[in-house]
């Protein structure tokens, strides 16, 4: 998928199932090669993240559409063997 990254400051995400997840803040870049690893994610549905009043780190290769809105998998309920998704505070 090809995207300007500043096309995907500010947009609101949300899973394939339609449900809100949050508010892309900012881009992690992998520096050596250029490509986005992860989406900076504010004002998170903490129905769906158990964050508090932090942001997460979203890996992009969740990421399935990108376009007026983002649209990511639906994620599954945590358990100790699923990948933990990263949380940050905004400005960090």
């Amino acid at each position: 998928m090809h995207i300007e990254l500043t096309n995907l400051l500010g947009l609101d995400l949300y899973t394939t199932r339609g449900v809100y997840v949050g508010r892309v803040q900012d881009v992690v870049i992998e520096s050596s090669e250029g490509a986005i690893v992860s989406l900076a994610v504010v004002n998170v549905n903490k129905k769906l993240f158990n964050v508090g009043n932090k942001g997460i780190l979203i890996p992009y290769r969740w990421i399935t559409a990108v376009g007026d809105i983002a649209l990511m998998m639906h994620p599954m309920k945590a358990s100790s063997s699923e990948e933990k998704v990263p949380e940050f505070r905004a400005g960090e």
